[in-house]
């Protein structure tokens, strides 16, 4: 979490209609990254970098509102906690979409990365399970907060219950390549990028820090 900034202007493009599909953006964004800019809670080694590379998959994007989406990668429970743990890391991912365009960047990643994951979701349910015998779509907002809070700690930091937290420092990891994809996902969407400041004639070199009071960093 942040504090809001000022922007500067790097580039003056008016665009049609003020909008930006999500190859725009996402080409914007590789620019500001080509300059020095580090996007939003994604660490530079984060497989999405590579995959927002892929032309293809950006211009599939734009079929994501359809009434008739069904996942690629994701089962229903695992779409369902991936929804769920998005809009509590970064509020407004579920407006955003930002599991279907997860699940359709998956669809184009290696196995390996597949497999993470899938591996980071049932990290999360096995958590959410053991310390409060729910799955975590099932947890209130306070519950919710405190197993994230926990996992987004450093790995040593006790839990908030003050125990010495081992499920919560094997978390950790879990919840860092989740809110890779989450952040990566939410910021390259047009909802993300005016959070940050973008409007139709503006392109900026520098992110603000998370500006959400109840997200995690």
């Amino acid at each position: 979490m942040g504090t809001k900034s000022v922007l500067p202007v790097i580039k003056e493009e008016a665009e049609i209609g003020g909008q930006l599909t999500r190859r725009e953006i996402v080409r914007r964004l590789l620019a500001a990254a080509g300059a020095g800019t580090a996007w939003p809670l994604v660490a530079a080694s984060h497989p999405i970098h590579e995959l927002f590379r892929n032309e293809a998959v950006l211009e599939e994007a734009e079929n994501l509102a359809a009434a008739d989406w069904r996942p690629l990668v994701l089962n229903a429970q695992q779409d369902e906690t991936l929804s769920a743990l998005a809009e509590r890391i970064v509020p407004g991912s579920t407006k955003a979409q930002v599991n279907r365009f997860i699940d359709l960047l998956l669809s184009v990643d290696t196995a390996e990365h597949k497999q993470k994951f899938a591996e980071s979701l049932a990290a999360f349910e096995a958590g959410s399970q053991k310390r409060f015998g729910k799955r975590f779509p099932s947890l209130d907002a306070s519950q919710q907060n405190m197993l994230l809070t926990d996992a987004s700690a450093y790995p040593a930091k006790e839990d908030s219950s003050g125990s010495a937290g081992r499920e919560n420092r094997g978390l950790h990891k879990d919840f860092e390549d989740l809110k890779g994809w989450i952040s990566g996902a939410y910021y390259s969407s047009e909802m993300g990028m005016r959070e940050l400041g973008w409007t139709p004639d503006r392109v900026f070199a520098s992110f603000p820090g998370c500006e959400h009071p109840e997200g995690h960093s």
